[in-house]
């Protein structure tokens, strides 16, 4: 089963940044800092990453800040219904991705 990180990342101002393992890289999503798991959160594509990111914590390079892990675990994606469950101490359960005309995304627990 796939795995899936997030991490606090403290620049250029604190967010979470989610990975989700996809082959050789990891899809990356950027998360606002006071994530809620109930409501509606609006969520950013971002480019993809290097698996290392998985396991890593620490000084992140190019002068952009620090990363911690915030959750890990696995997940199954659930392309049909844009969904994804994840088995994280966090993160658990069932996820969804929508868009919205506009092209925005937001990210929600479904369960």
């Amino acid at each position: 089963m796939p795995r899936f990180v997030v991490l606090e990342h403290d620049w250029p101002e604190p967010h979470l940044d989610l990975f989700l393992e996809a082959g050789d890289v990891l899809q990356a999503w950027r998360l606002p800092a006071d994530f809620l798991f109930v409501a509606p959160t609006k969520i950013y594509p971002n480019s993809s990453h290097r698996l290392q990111y998985l396991d890593y914590e620490g000084v992140v390079s190019g002068g952009r800040g620090s990363v911690k892990r915030w959750d890990f675990g696995d997940y199954e994606w659930r392309e049909y219904l844009q969904t994804a469950y994840f088995t994280g101490r966090k993160l658990l359960g069932l996820y969804s991705w929508q868009q919205d005309a506009l092209g925005n995304w937001t990210f929600q627990c479904v369960t």
